[in-house]
C-alpha cells in the first residue's frame, strides 16, 4: 500500500487529537505546522508540538503559513493530505494546492453553524442545547467547504464552553476515526453546505465579556459560563471596584426583591435581574482574588448593593 504522506496544520487540544488519529492510521507526516504559544494567553491546553517531537515529525511555527518559504516547504514534502486541526491562520489558494489527495479541516460547531472563530463560546453564548465538530473539505471561504462527516454534542443549560469544549474533542476524534479511512481509499463522500442556514462570527476579546445587567438572567448567565475560566471571565464595575463574576448557576427561580441587586444569602452570592429572575453567582472575584460573603462586606460594607 503506498504512503499517503501529510502535512498537519494543528494546535489545541483537538489538534492533539486529530494528530493522534493521523499516528494511528499511519500516515507518513512529514511536517507539523502549530503556534508559538502566546505568554500572555492562558495556556491551560496540551502541546501538539510536543506529540510531534515524541515521534520524529519536523515542527515549525511561522507567523504566516502563507509565504512563498513556507509554501516551498511544504511542497517539498510532497503532501497527499492537509489536514488542520484547530489552527488560527486561514490557509490560502496556493497552501491548499499542494495537496493532491486534498485539504480537509475540523470545525468546533455542526456546520453550517458557527463558522469563523471560538464557534464553542459563541453556541454557549447564545444559548443553545447543542453543537459539535465538522469534518470539511477546505475552500478558501472559511468554513464553507463540503461536509465530509460531523458529531453533535448537548450543550446543557449549566455547562461552561470548557464544558463544551472537552466534549467537542471527543466527538472530534470520533469523526475522524471513522473518516480518515474512509479518506484514504477514496471512499469520503462530499455534501455541499448550505451557507444561508449558518452565520459567520468573528473572535472575541476580554472586554466582551463585560455584563450588561439590562439583559435577562438566562442571557448573562449564558455570557458567564461562555467566558468562564479558563477564558477571561465576565465582569462589571461596581462603586469603583471590578467584580469577576468567574461562575454561576441557573435555576429559573424568581427574583426575591423587586429591582436589581447583588447580594449574599446563606454564603451564596445572588444576583437579582431585571427579568424578575435570580442567578447564583458561583465565583466572584476582585483584582483575581476570589471573595466570599465576608469578602464583599470588607470591600463595600455591605452586602447588599443595586446593581444597574
Amino acid at each position: 500500500m503506498p504512503a499517503n504522506v501529510a502535512v498537519v496544520f494543528a494546535y489545541h487540544n483537538v489538534g492533539l487529537r486529530g494528530l493522534s488519529v493521523l499516528l494511528a492510521n499511519k500516515l507518513d507526516i512529514r511536517l507539523l505546522i502549530t503556534h508559538k504559544d502566546n505568554p500572555e494567553e492562558n495556556i491551560w491546553f496540551d502541546s501538539v508540538a510536543e506529540l510531534a517531537a515524541r515521534n520524529d515529525i519536523e515542527v515549525i511555527t511561522p507567523d504566516d503559513p502563507n509565504t512563498p518559504e513556507i509554501i516551498e516547504k511544504i511542497r517539498a514534502c510532497q503532501p497527499d493530505w492537509l489536514f488542520s486541526f484547530y489552527y488560527r491562520h486561514m490557509l490560502g489558494a496556493d497552501v491548499l494546492a499542494q495537496a493532491a489527495k486534498g485539504a480537509y479541516n475540523l470545525h468546533g460547531s455542526l456546520l453550517p453553524k458557527y463558522r469563523g472563530r471560538v464557534p464553542i463560546n459563541w453556541a454557549v453564548l447564545h444559548g443553545e442545547q447543542q453543537t459539535g465538530a465538522s469534518l470539511h473539505k477546505m475552500e478558501i471561504k472559511a468554513d464553507a467547504g463540503p461536509l465530509i462527516d460531523q458529531a453533535s454534542v448537548a450543550i446543557l443549560a449549566n455547562d461552561t464552553a470548557h464544558d463544551v469544549f472537552q466534549k467537542v474533542v471527543c466527538a472530534s476524534e470520533k469523526i475522524l476515526l471513522r473518516s480518515i479511512p474512509a479518506l484514504l481509499a477514496g471512499q469520503a463522500t462530499e455534501t455541499p453546505l448550505d451557507l444561508s442556514r449558518g452565520s459567520y462570527f468573528s473572535g472575541r476579546c476580554p472586554e466582551d465579556g463585560r455584563i450588561d445587567w439590562n439583559k435577562s438572567a438566562w442571557e448573562i448567565h449564558n455570557l458567564i459560563r461562555a467566558v468562564a475560566p479558563p477564558y477571561p471571565g465576565a465582569f462589571f464595575d461596581l462603586r469603583e471596584a471590578r467584580l469577576q463574576i468567574l461562575g454561576s448557576y441557573y435555576r429559573d427561580q424568581p427574583a426575591s426583591g423587586t429591582s436589581p441587586r447583588i447580594y449574599w444569602e446563606n454564603q451564596r452570592c445572588w444576583a437579582d435581574c431585571i427579568d424578575g429572575k435570580r442567578l447564583c453567582l458561583t465565583r466572584v472575584a476582585i483584582n483575581d482574588c476570589e471573595i466570599d460573603a465576608a469578602g464583599f462586606q470588607q470591600q463595600f460594607a455591605t452586602t447588599e448593593l443595586p446593581i444597574t
